[in-house]
């Protein structure tokens, strides 16, 4: 029998297990041996285990029994889990980070400073980069037609599990991938340790795990409760806030931070859309006129 201290203690170690991986992380790339720094593999053997333990995290503690994952939504998640690694990832390389190291070149832009900077800073610098686009980037996703249709399939899941940050339409995963920090001279054990201490906080604040965690971690960083609340299934304009995908801050710095949770999350009365509807999503309205068309011609014809 399970008594209340037990619960108690349970809970206090859950909560403290984001902050407890944010500093792994950071101690990882920080003193690691240099054949595991240097080896590029790396980032993505640490992003596949950051995202496997906390999955089992929600096997082991979760936040609500609706939100428990089923062999399709784990093989749906999983699929956009590898695309991101993959296709997203050299999309972004080839069409984004290549041109502006060029440009950056061209244009004899250099930042030693960076170079000289303490590692947490470093390390703070990326995530800031990274987080400050991705929250323009975001915000801007809700407030433009033709940009919310990429990033509604998003909002179209029915629960949040610990993938469920890479699920989306392969246009906004690659525009939310989008940032500014080829233009800086900087290691790149820090760019991999930001690039991980960021899938830490973003893959908690997907997940379906029971943890709040101290109040000093939830005022910077994102966590479950901000982000149900903006997965909400109320109304669209209720999903308008916590933008932030890893730094809650922005959105206390810029006005749109709300209070709140919200355990039913979805869109367009919570259908959830497949794969392929996914991705065909922002044709919607192509797709339809042609459909429109087809049936006029055949109509005229008969």
């Amino acid at each position: 029998m399970v008594t209340g201290a037990e619960n108690s203690v349970k809970q206090t170690v859950f909560d403290l297990i984001p902050p407890a991986m944010v500093a792994a992380v950071v101690l990882f790339w920080a003193f690691g041996p240099g054949t595991w720094i240097n080896n590029p593999w790396s980032i993505v053997i640490v992003g596949g285990l950051i995202t496997a333990t906390v999955q089992l995290l929600e096997l082991l503690h979760e936040r609500h029994a609706g939100w428990r994952i089923n062999a399709t939504e784990f093989v749906t998640d999983l699929f956009y889990v590898l695309l991101g690694y993959t296709a997203i990832a050299w999309a972004s390389n080839l069409l984004a980070e290549t041109p502006l190291k060029a440009i950056k070149q061209s244009l004899g832009i250099s930042t030693p400073w960076a170079m000289h900077m303490p590692f947490l800073l470093q390390v703070a610098l990326v995530v800031f980069l990274v987080e400050f686009g991705q929250y323009w980037m975001h915000r801007l996703m809700h407030n433009n037609a033709f940009f919310w249709s990429t990033h509604a399939p998003h909002h179209h899941i029915t629960q949040l599990n610990a993938m469920k940050g890479y699920v989306g339409n392969p246009l906004e995963l690659f525009l939310i991938s989008l940032s500014v920090v080829a233009l800086f001279d900087l290691p790149q054990a820090a760019q991999f340790c930001a690039f991980n201490v960021l899938g830490v906080i973003s893959t908690f604040a997907h997940a379906n795990v029971r943890c709040d965690p101290p109040r000093w971690y939830s005022f910077f960083f994102t966590t479950i409760r901000n982000h149900s609340l903006h997965h909400t299934a109320l109304s669209f304009e209720d999903t308008r806030c916590n933008y932030g995908n890893s730094l809650i801050l922005l959105d206390r710095i810029f006005g749109t931070y709300r209070e709140g949770e919200s355990a039913v999350v979805g869109q367009e009365e919570r259908k959830r859309l497949s794969i392929l509807e996914q991705t065909l999503f922002p044709a919607r309205p192509l797709i339809a006129k042609v459909k429109a068309k087809r049936g006029q011609s055949a109509s005229a014809a008969l």
